[in-house]
This record gives structure tokens, C-alpha cells and sequence, in this order.
């Protein structure tokens, strides 16, 4: 596969096969995507990589507490901000009524809505999860390296076959992942991720984001005619 198709086929799955994926596979995947650009080669990253007993252990750790903290113990960072301009809006408003209308959610059951909003702490039913996490003390451009990572890191397993679900929802139960990774107190939680086979059956896997056309976002001055 090469990187036009694996940027082109990459898309956040949300139904995964239990098929296992050997630690090799993941340890190439997570070696190569180091190759990630860093502002001054900090590498800014630190990775922690679960599969097997451990992810069942925290799909059971935190499925009866679902209902205990429906929003979970918050967060380390804003995921979105306050007042967020109309178009963001807009669009992450569409992405979420076409998420739903795959798997026949209407808008008013909110019930089944927030079901299905769990699966993430579920990781969609993948065999592996990867948790990204940084110094609490970087800025921006380290935070602009991580997730230069976590991209690299889903083209990587496009080209193992596999598909990813980046997850930055996990951020929401920050305290109960900190314990469970025992993650120093210097660091925070920046994304998870889940990693498997997609099922391909699945209505949920059978859409796809919209973009906005290059002309809404993009500019070009100056260059010559081919």
C-alpha cells in the first residue's frame, strides 16, 4: 500500500474484529512512526501500549462506572472550546448526525446515543489500545509533534491492514487511566487509540467524514503554470 492509499482508506473505525495483532506488528508500527516530525528533535512522546488481559482489565474497570459518571472526572485539556465559531460548529455537528444515522440512532433517543459514545471506552472491540501521553509543562508546537505521531502512527497500520479510531475521549477518565498505566505525575493523557481489523460489516464503518473542498481552506500565489 502505498501513502496516497493509506491517507486515502485511513478513517476513524468504530466496529473492530477480536482477531490479535502480534506485539511485533505494534512495536514496528510505533519504532517507525518515531520518524514523526519533532520541533528540535525533542520527541515529545510517551507511549503506552496495552492488548490481551490488560485491555480487558480496563474495559472492566470502567464499564460499571459508566452509568456512575456519564461525562467521566473530566479532563487535563479542553477538547473544544467555549463559543466555538458557527462553521467548526457545523461541521462537527454534521459528522456526528451521520455517525448516528448509520446505525439508526435518532437524535432524540439519547439513551442509545450515549451507548454507543461509551464503546469508545470499549475501544470499539479492538485488540489494542495506544495511549499518548506528554510533560504537562510543553506548548504547542510539542503538542502539534504528537499528533504529527498519532497520524503517522494510523498510515503505519493502513499498510499492516489494520485501521485505527484515534481517541481523545479517553481524556475524560484521565484519573482512572493515570493509576492504571501508572503514569507519572509530570505527564498527561493527550489521545488513545484503538487498533485492529475493522469489520467491514458493520454500518458503522460504512460512512465517511465529509471535507470541505481545497478552495474553502486553502490558498496558492505565485507559482508558474505547468
Amino acid at each position: 500500500m502505498d501513502v496516497f492509499e493509506a491517507v486515502a482508506s485511513r478513517y476513524s473505525c468504530r466496529a473492530f474484529l477480536p482477531r490479535p495483532i502480534p506485539e511485533t506488528t505494534i512495536r514496528d508500527i510505533i519504532e517507525r512512526a518515531s520518524r514523526a516530525p519533532s520541533a528540535g528533535n525533542i520527541q515529545p512522546w510517551r507511549i503506552y501500549a496495552i492488548a490481551g488481559e490488560r485491555v480487558e482489565a480496563l474495559k472492566a474497570l470502567l464499564a460499571p462506572r459508566m452509568n456512575e459518571l456519564p461525562k467521566g472526572e473530566g479532563g487535563d485539556y479542553r477538547i473544544f472550546p467555549d463559543g466555538i465559531e458557527e462553521e467548526y460548529r457545523a461541521r462537527r455537528f454534521a459528522v456526528g448526525e451521520l455517525l448516528y444515522k448509520s446505525i439508526e440512532v435518532p437524535r432524540a433517543d439519547k439513551p442509545a446515543r450515549y451507548r454507543q459514545y461509551a464503546r469508545n471506552f470499549q475501544f470499539f472491540g479492538a485488540p489494542v489500545g495506544i495511549f499518548f501521553a506528554l510533560e504537562k509543562s510543553f506548548g504547542v508546537a510539542q503538542w502539534a509533534d504528537i499528533g504529527g505521531l498519532l497520524q503517522t502512527v494510523m498510515l503505519l497500520a493502513r499498510g499492516y491492514g489494520l485501521h485505527t479510531c484515534p481517541q481523545q475521549a479517553w481524556v475524560s477518565w484521565h484519573r482512572t487511566l493515570r493509576a492504571f498505566l501508572d503514569l507519572p505525575d509530570h505527564l498527561i493523557i493527550y489521545s488513545g487509540m484503538a487498533v485492529g481489523y475493522a469489520d467491514e460489516a458493520a454500518p458503522i464503518n460504512g460512512w465517511r467524514s465529509p471535507r470541505e473542498p481545497l478552495q474553502v481552506y486553502a490558498t496558492f500565489t505565485g507559482f508558474t503554470s505547468e
